[in-house]
């Protein structure tokens, strides 16, 4: 450890040299299975031959060009993610938090064009959608917030799955749009009604106002399709993304169509490292490969595996309230805070997530193999056994 850091991270007693696959290797060269997957990055695993070829190909050709010029790999790419998400226009950054900025602005700007003096979006108690200051605003967690007030000004806040809630706000003239995660990942793995997604639809066509789905978390084929809206069969106006986009590299996207795809002109939004050559080859070959090895589909199958593999052991369990997935995005709620799991993980081998303090989060690669889909049910479940057995008083 050095001092030379900022204090911004409590980072566990470990570091990786090495990886292939769903595994990696310390410097102390023990081997752990990955079931975090970089928090929902690495899609394709650590070291995939294609992402690696690709990287090492447009590294040897060309890396920035700058967003002054015609970038034909980042056409390309907008091409291929506007077609596959039923959208018109992309805008290509450098991370999940920046991609929903993007989408915020292109809320405020078409208040204004509207004539909303103040317009305001409507945001999900829970929610989690980055740490800018407009970002940070927008998100559902109080905790995280704290120290940086004044917030951001312009949202207006209701429980998260509730679509009764934005229901009572459809007479509001100055909301111009709803922000939503499909599935919550910072707030829990929470799955919502079937309905949910649907429901927002029709509320912000009766209203007028834009849908905006943040799917940095559960885009990429995670949740069993490409998009988790699309399992829903709802089209958005507005869609970002990030993650697993590049496999680790640092890309971000806001998807646009309609009245929102066309609402940015020349100099009102910009970036200096977004979209360039080497990015946007590097996305292309990951959406090649899930393409070619239909891993969406098998991130279906793979997360019902784990997930009913899970509830065979632990349902009953007094300790365990509730287990929630879609696809290769697994909660396991306890009843007790239990961060202590991810230490107990990481001696057992297998890397693991606790988030909102009592979820157990599972985000391993899509790539991994029905074997290692067993292994982290079993590990999984034998760490939440002995942390809490079953037998013992509360």
């Amino acid at each position: 450890m050095t001092d030379a850091l900022m204090d911004t991270y409590a980072r566990l007693p470990v570091a990786f040299e090495e990886g292939r696959g769903a595994r990696l290797w310390d410097t102390e060269g023990r081997e752990y299975l990955d079931a975090i997957a970089g928090i929902a990055v690495c899609g394709l695993g650590h070291a995939h031959p294609a992402v690696t070829a690709a990287l090492c190909d447009q590294a040897g050709r060309l890396v920035h060009t700058s967003n002054l010029y015609r970038i034909p790999l980042q056409e390309r790419l907008a091409q291929r993610l506007t077609a596959a998400a039923g959208m018109e226009r992309a805008f290509f950054c450098n991370s999940g938090a920046e991609a929903n900025e993007a989408a915020l602005k292109i809320a405020r700007r078409t208040g204004h064009q509207r004539g909303i003096a103040e317009p305001k979006v409507v945001v999900m108690e829970g929610s989690f959608h980055g740490r800018t200051l407009a970002t940070l605003s927008a998100t559902g967690n109080p905790a995280i917030q704290s120290g940086f007030e004044p917030l951001v000004a312009g949202f207006e806040r209701v429980p998260w799955g509730d679509a009764d809630a934005v229901a009572a706000l459809t007479d509001r003239e100055d909301i111009v749009a709803v922000l939503v995660e499909p599935i919550t990942g910072e707030g829990g793995v929470g799955v919502p009604p079937a309905d949910y997604l649907p429901r927002l639809r029709a509320l912000c066509d009766e209203a007028g106002w834009l849908l905006m789905v943040d799917e940095i978390q559960t885009g990429i084929g995670r949740t069993g399709d490409l998009f988790a809206s699309l399992g829903t069969g709802v089209r958005p106006d507005v869609l970002t993304l990030a993650k697993g986009l590049g496999n680790g590299v640092p890309i971000g996207a806001c998807l646009a169509r309609g009245e929102a795809a066309g609402i940015l002109g020349p100099g009102s939004h910009g970036t200096t490292f977004g979209g360039s050559p080497l990015v946007c080859a590097t996305a292309l070959t990951v959406l090649d490969t899930l393409e070619a090895e239909a891993l969406p589909a098998r991130a279906g199958k793979l997360g019902d595996r784990i997930a009913d593999g899970l509830r065979a052991r632990l349902e009953g369990h007094p300790a365990v309230t509730a287990i929630r997935h879609r696809g290769l995005m697994i909660g396991v709620e306890l009843d007790r805070p239990c961060k202590e799991l991810v230490k107990h993980g990481l001696e057992a081998g297998i890397l693991i997530n606790v988030t909102a303090e009592r979820v157990v989060r599972l985000l391993p690669p899509l790539i991994i193999s029905d074997a290692e889909a067993d292994t982290i049910t079993t590990t999984v479940a034998d760490l939440i056994e002995a942390f809490a057995p079953p037998g013992e008083s509360t």
